[in-house]
C-alpha cells in the first residue's frame, strides 16, 4: 500500500526554523516527483515546493523563496522541505504528495497520491 507520511511540524516563534519530513512506504521515491503544499484555515491548498524525480529541478512559490528549501534522500526514502525564516503567513497544514513523473509541478492537480498532512504554527 502507497504511503506518505509527513512529520516535524509544530509551533514556532516568527524567525525560527523548521524541517518537515516525508517518508514513503509501500513504493520507491526515485521516480516520483514530490511536491510540498500548504493549507490555511478557510484557504485552498497552494503548492510550496516541489522536486523531480531526477535532475533533480526543484520549484519555489514566490511567498517562500530564499527561505524554505526542498530535498530529497532516496537512500532513506524521504523529501524534507527546510523552513527558515518563517512568518505567521505560513502557519497552516502542510502536505506532501507523490506522482510517478520525472518533472514535478506546483499544482495540486498533478498528484494522486497525499500525505496526512503536519500543522505548523508560526506565531509569538
Amino acid at each position: 500500500q502507497l504511503q506518505l507520511v509527513e512529520s516535524g511540524g509544530g509551533l514556532v516563534q516568527p524567525g525560527g526554523s523548521l524541517r518537515l519530513s516525508c517518508v514513503a512506504s509501500g513504493f520507491t521515491l526515485d521516480f516520483y516527483a514530490i511536491g510540498w503544499f500548504r493549507q490555511a484555515p478557510g484557504k485552498g491548498r497552494e503548492g510550496v515546493s516541489c522536486i523531480s524525480s531526477n535532475d533533480p529541478t526543484t520549484h519555489y512559490a514566490e511567498s517562500v523563496k530564499g527561505r524554505f528549501t526542498i530535498s530529497r534522500d532516496n537512500g532513506k526514502n524521504t523529501v524534507y522541505l527546510q523552513m527558515n525564516s518563517l512568518k505567521p503567513e505560513d502557519t497552516a497544514v502542510y502536505y506532501c504528495a507523490a506522482e510517478p513523473l520525472t518533472v514535478c509541478g506546483l499544482s495540486r492537480d498533478e498528484y494522486d497520491y497525499w500525505g496526512q498532512g503536519t500543522q505548523v504554527t508560526v506565531s509569538s
